[in-house]
């Protein structure tokens, strides 16, 4: 997976990815990511950017120019154009789902704004994909970029250590996570359920199955009702073909 993240503010991002799991898969060549300076770009002797919008307001706006140079140097080193993501909350919701599509894309671009925004005109001509991390405002791109770069990476082969383990936590079903416990069984007056200490595995999967769907009906229903509309169709669905099968 290779990243590329068009920003005001290249120091930010090197800073975020350099650590922990992220900055271990950067070493190992598992994820590789290339911070491009839209600064870099511009024509201004002073790296100016930004200019004041057509028909007034607060604010400035993002020049066209720039972050058009900047993808189009991006696009002839790695020869082609590719998926260009750009962080605006007047984009689709990011979600698990929308993790795994773009975790099998090899090269994806971010597009970092600032200010008041970026030209209309250039958006039009380069982005693929408008996507928000939620329904709030930020001071630029650079924190959702840096979150689902996190949450893509998760998805990357060798990138965790354990493939098993991005496919067993939150939203990887359409659930939230089960309660997780570790050493010593008994603490502050409270113990670890008995049946994870059982070593039986049907049914401690069944366990976690029953206390995740319960952990999302409390806490998130909207999740809940999604998942439990799906089971409902898998039964009607299993109910049809047993039904074909035993006619024939």
């Amino acid at each position: 997976m290779r990243y590329y993240v068009m920003t005001l503010f290249p120091e930010m991002i090197e800073a975020g990815m350099s650590s922990s799991i992220l900055g271990r898969a950067r070493k190992e060549g598992k994820i590789d990511l290339k911070t491009v300076n839209i600064r870099d770009y511009t024509l201004d002797r002073h790296g100016r950017v930004d200019d004041y919008p057509y028909g007034g307001g607060a604010g400035m706006v993002m020049e066209a120019e720039p972050v058009y140079r900047c993808y189009e140097a991006i696009c002839s080193e790695i020869g082609h154009r590719p998926r260009l993501v750009y962080l605006t909350p007047q984009g689709s919701v990011f979600e698990q789902r929308l993790a795994e599509e773009f975790a099998a894309e090899e090269t994806l671009v971010f597009l970092c704004g600032h200010y008041e925004g970026v030209d209309e005109r250039v958006l039009e001509e380069i982005v693929t994909d408008y996507v928000s991390i939620g329904d709030y405002v930020l001071t630029g791109g650079e924190l959702p970029a840096m979150v689902m770069m996190d949450a893509i990476a998760r998805l990357v082969p060798g990138v965790l250590h354990n493939d098993e383990s991005a496919g067993e936590e939150s939203f990887s079903d359409g659930l939230l996570e089960y309660p997780q416990y570790t050493r010593p069984a008994q603490i502050l007056g409270r113990e670890v359920p008995e049946v994870l200490l059982s070593g039986h595995h049907e049914n401690i999967r069944r366990w976690r199955l029953e206390q995740s769907a319960e952990r999302t009906r409390q806490r998130r229903p909207d999740l809940y009702a999604d998942w439990e509309e799906r089971q409902n169709e898998g039964s009607q669905g299993a109910k049809t073909e047993r039904k074909f099968t035993t006619g024939t």
